[in-house]
């Protein structure tokens, strides 16, 4: 979901440029954010065998095929391929040259011949690295697509409120105080925050200040939240499980602040203008939350769960310098202070 909202400006460049009807190829997971991003008119589902999935089974080759036959029946005029630099390009590449779209663009590392008929050298991460909004518009950029609002922007209606605050409500929790939503849960165990500081963190909050606690999640993750809570007790809520992503996405937009592991949870936060922290194990540095208040503490990944990916761990080398951190709950506690009091509310995020 994360990677969705981060290449929606890159879609609203293309749509104020060109006025075109924009269908968005995407996951499971990535479909449920794409409803609510305005520039996009429709989506096509679909669990490609060569990207990692948080669950469940990528398609067979079976359906690959008919997925081809299913892009060749829309008759698209063009295609654009939005990578990270560690991924190659290039399965889609041939999913689309099959399915005889005419015009392919995206990033590649190594000549595509006639799998692109337009395409980028992809310089990252050895040259430079960009965030991942920036280097999605360069990428549109190259074909003439340029917007002045780079801003992440979800459209959440208003009558999306009233049923996720009665589920609140339901839950113990008074709508009408301020909350400070904590997002313990990863899909990767590499970029795991221990759950004793997440425990530490909220018996904090809830001791300094007038807050309640809203402990989030996938509806696998509740045990943990709930661990979480049965920590503290006093002030602190679990809802991990209960909201639909609209509604999450809500609560979010209502919350006073968003602690989080560096998850698509950052970016609805950036795409609705919510303070965040966030808890950055040192992995993708280009996926910062981008243009919204709030502050980065790094923490180490251990060396025994580093990705083998060569070009991830070219960044871990070089840009990381193999250094060890480790955001403790004073970190934590200190940004929360800062974020609250501060007359602006806000700390600038470094873009690279």
């Amino acid at each position: 979901m994360g990677d969705v909202i981060m290449s929606s400006p890159a879609f609203r460049a293309l749509k104020e440029s060109f006025q075109g009807s924009i269908t968005l190829l995407t996951s499971s997971i990535g479909s449920a954010v794409a409803r609510m991003i305005p520039e996009i008119d429709d989506v096509i589902v679909f669990d490609v065998p060569w990207v990692k999935l948080q669950s469940g089974d990528a398609n067979n080759a079976n359906d690959v095929r008919n997925m081809i036959q299913v892009i060749k029946s829309q008759r698209f005029d063009a295609a654009i391929i939005f990578t990270v630099y560690s991924q190659s390009p290039l399965p889609a590449a041939l999913l689309l040259y099959l399915a005889d779209v005419p015009l392919r663009l995206a990033y590649c590392r190594e000549n595509p011949y006639q799998l692109l008929t337009h395409w980028l050298p992809d310089d990252e991460p050895y040259t430079l690295i960009r965030h991942q909004v920036k280097r999605d518009l360069a990428l549109v950029k190259s074909i003439g697509a340029s917007v002045n609002d780079d801003s992440l922007r979800l459209d959440l209606p208003e009558y999306i409120w009233p049923a996720a605050k009665a589920k609140l409500q339901k839950e113990g929790i008074d709508v009408t105080r301020p909350m400070i939503i904590l997002h313990p849960g990863v899909s990767e165990k590499k970029r795991e925050y221990p759950e004793e500081h997440w425990i530490e963190i909220a018996r904090r909050i809830t001791s300094m200040h007038e807050f309640q606690v809203i402990i989030t999640g996938t509806e696998s993750e509740a045990p943990l939240a709930e661990r979480i809570k049965s920590g503290v007790e006093e002030k602190v809520y679990s809802v991990a499980g209960l909201l639909s992503v609209e509604e999450f996405a809500m609560l979010i937009r209502h919350a006073s602040l968003v602690i989080s592991v560096n998850t698509s949870t950052i970016h609805i936060a950036a795409a609705t203008q919510t303070r965040v922290i966030v808890l950055y194990a040192l992995t993708n540095p280009q996926h910062t939350p981008w243009k919204v208040p709030g502050t980065v503490l790094p923490y180490d990944v251990p060396e025994n769960m580093q990705s083998k990916n060569e070009i991830i761990r070219y960044v871990q080398e070089h840009y990381f310098n193999n250094q060890q951190a480790s955001a403790s709950p004073d970190d934590v506690m200190n940004a929360v202070d800062v974020l609250l009091n501060s007359e602006d509310k806000a700390l600038s995020l470094a873009h690279r």
